[in-house]
């Protein structure tokens, strides 16, 4: 048992936050909320391995447990704990605690390196000093201030004349919170201009933006203004992979999307996010998601009547 469901104070606060997302909530899947950067996530099932891309964001449990991998490494959540991505990251996510009785219970709140960074200004304490490169990915122990500014935050769509007014200073909130916690450090490093971790995020911008081109190794370098050596070595302390491999994940996630949501056929989703050989795509794809791109779809359609959130959205859970 977590030594925060010890602690009446949080215990109460975690409550709270479940009820509240359970009444603005009634049915599975993601929602978006009057708060633009704040998703609210209810699932009443436990479910496979979901493949999804964590943008930067808070992921907050109120309500259930969830595992989820980067590369060869797991993270595991619940209400004791919160997740932080401060990159963008090609996760697969499995809620492991769910039911109709108790839901799981999510919610999410993005943010952008400009945020970080402003917040981070605030902060005379803590110094600009160069560090290890450390995982864009972090699990932290749940703790008071930062739980009820997220409460403050959620309860605000209650009341949703003062979201204009408030939600952007429950936010600065919540990250400045977030950069002084134990694992502050995993965001601080992204806001360290000349970082590692800075130019790396540099890079993953670039992917995302570019996922569908062919760029080499060597351009990822001079982006980053690192040889390709250390280009290799601090991508993969940041996201648990390599350029290319990170690349490889966005072009068959997206191209999944476009399957999905727009009924292509395979050759069109391959080319539409970079290959050139259908060939090579399909075969890909099968050792990405286990089928080949039409049967997988074909299960997924099926999938998408008894779990909304049985598919790639792009969103966080």
């Amino acid at each position: 048992m977590s030594d925060n469901r010890l602690n009446p104070a949080i215990l109460e606060r975690q409550q709270e936050l479940a009820f509240k997302i359970q009444s603005l909530v009634h049915t599975d899947g993601f929602h978006q909320t009057a708060i633009p950067a704040l998703k609210l996530i209810r699932a009443s099932t436990t479910t496979e391995p979901l493949l999804s891309l964590y943008e930067p964001s808070l992921i907050m449990i109120a309500q259930g447990s969830k595992i989820v991998n980067l590369g060869n490494e797991s993270y595991y959540y619940d209400e004791a704990t919160y997740l932080v991505a401060s990159v963008h990251l090609p996760i697969t996510g499995q809620i492991i605690q769910a039911s109709p009785e108790k839901p799981y219970l999510c919610a999410q709140l993005s943010f952008s390196t400009e945020q970080i960074i402003e917040s981070f200004k605030q902060i005379s304490e803590l110094q600009m000093r160069k560090g290890e490169t450390e995982r864009g990915m972090a699990v932290s122990k749940t703790n008071y201030p930062l739980l009820d500014a997220v409460v403050r935050l959620v309860s605000l769509l209650e009341t949703p004349e003062h979201i204009a007014a408030l939600s952007p200073l429950i936010t600065s909130e919540i990250i400045y919170r977030l950069l002084q916690d134990e694992q502050g450090r995993h965001m601080r490093q992204f806001a360290m201009m000349g970082s590692h971790a800075h130019s790396i995020a540099g890079v993953i911008g670039y992917i995302q933006s570019h996922y569908a081109d062919h760029f080499t190794i060597q351009e990822l370098g001079q982006i980053a203004n690192m040889s390709v050596s250390a280009l290799h070595l601090h991508f993969k302390k940041v996201t648990a992979m390599s350029p290319l491999q990170y690349q490889k994940l966005i072009r068959l996630q997206e191209a999944r999307r476009l399957l999905i949501s727009e009924g292509i056929d395979a050759a069109e989703a391959a080319f539409r996010v970079g290959y050139e050989s259908t060939t090579q795509f399909s075969r890909e794809y099968a050792r990405m998601f286990g089928l080949p791109p039409i049967r997988d779809v074909k299960r997924l359609k099926n999938s998408l009547t008894t779990h909304p959130l049985f598919h790639y959205t792009g969103n966080t859970t």
